[in-house]
């Protein structure tokens, strides 16, 4: 029986992960599925404990931390409800990956049931998982004094010696890539400096690239160690951001806010290579030091970014497709994207992005339980 489940796993470990044309199959029957299903069906056997018989306190514990790529924003039902006491301004949603790689698992357990926590949080920075309280912004239903701050997410989570598994995906509010992307719409706009120069020879005051770079990866390293800290026996995975600009700027419409806007072709190429794929390539750098396991959504994303059409891209655009409840109008700016029929959704995965990513963190976990 274990020789079996052993096979299994070295069969989905060395499995290439294919990148998906078109919209996400978001059910079986895909390799990357069926390996994944296999490995939960060999842990089951081999563990001889029958899914319906699980208590609480046999299921795994899952803990999911991250920003608004793994919280969701504008995909599927929020939670809590809207309308809900326990609402507290993170934004997390149900259709974000953590919420279905959690069906995935209910239906077919790896062995036994796998209770998730997730406390992953719209515009969370690395300091926000171990660190420090964070002050939510969410634009949806707002209270009339603004959002109270939240604890650090290790905190809130309970993370303890009987924690399992840790998913991470955090660090580019840190930078902030969403910041940067705001500086090079404005500077799009206009005849003068580039985005590209603006971050490498900087005014003052402001950091160079490098700068953020280096101050990401201490960052990441002390989240990291304090994470082991918490949870001392978890398998920590951590997940990096999918490709959501495309290979060659010039496939941008410049003049399409549901794409980038007015950010130049030049500056979408340099963001891409020298911001997104070193944050993504420092991230998995960190993880590989302390022996964790690092998700790479990039690969399997290419093609659709931001400036595909409707139905091939994963990542909305400046405005977007977004649920009813998110909003239309970017507080404390001009941007309105009502006038295009269209909400403030600034270059996040839709609902296809987030299956895609949920096919490789529910691998991911699947392989960290077998490894227990």
């Amino acid at each position: 029986m274990r020789s079996t489940s052993m096979a299994r796993l070295a069969a989905l470990t060395s499995m290439a992960l294919p990148a998906r044309p078109g919209r996400v199959v978001r059910h079986p029957v895909s390799r990357l599925r069926a390996g994944a299903l296999a490995v939960g069906l060999a842990l089951a056997m081999s563990a001889l404990v029958p899914a319906n018989s699980a208590g609480a306190a046999d299921e795994y514990q899952w803990a999911a931390l991250g920003d608004s790529y793994t919280a969701g924003g504008f995909v599927g039902d929020p939670l809590p409800p809207l309308g809900s006491a326990s609402r507290d301004g993170c934004d997390r949603t149900s259709d974000a990956y953590p919420g279905v790689v959690e069906r995935e698992l209910d239906e077919f357990p790896p062995g036994k049931l796998v209770h998730l926590t997730n406390v992953s949080c719209g515009n969370a920075t690395i300091a926000d998982i171990a660190d420090a309280k964070q002050t939510p912004i969410s634009p949806v239903q707002p209270p009339a004094g603004g959002w109270t701050a939240v604890d650090p997410q290790i905190r809130r989570a309970k993370l303890n010696d009987g924690t399992d598994v840790v998913t991470i995906g955090v660090g580019g509010n840190s930078l902030p890539f969403g910041g940067m992307l705001l500086k090079c719409l404005e500077l799009g706009a206009t005849l003068g400096k580039t985005c590209r120069e603006y971050y490498t020879s900087p005014p003052e005051g402001e950091e160079s690239i490098q700068d953020k770079l280096a101050r990401v990866q201490d960052e990441y390293v002390g989240m990291l160690a304090k994470v082991h800290q918490a949870a001392p026996d978890a398998k920590v995975i951590t997940v990096g951001y999918p490709a959501v600009l495309p290979d060659q700027g010039s496939d941008c419409n410049r003049l399409s806010l549901t794409e980038l806007g007015s950010i130049k072709h030049a500056d979408i190429d340099w963001l891409r290579d020298e911001v997104l794929k070193p944050l993504n390539n420092t991230i998995q750098r960190v993880t590989s030091f302390f022996g964790d396991r690092y998700v790479d959504v990039y690969s399997s994303s290419v093609g659709h970014d931001a400036c595909q059409p409707a139905g091939t891209k994963w990542i909305e655009g400046i405005c977007g497709d977004a649920e009813d409840y998110w909003p239309a109008k970017l507080p404390g700016t001009l941007l309105n994207c009502a006038v295009i029929q269209k909400r403030v959704t600034l270059v996040h995965p839709n609902a296809d992005g987030h299956a895609n990513t949920a096919l490789h963190v529910e691998r991911a976990i699947r392989i960290a339980l077998l490894e227990r």
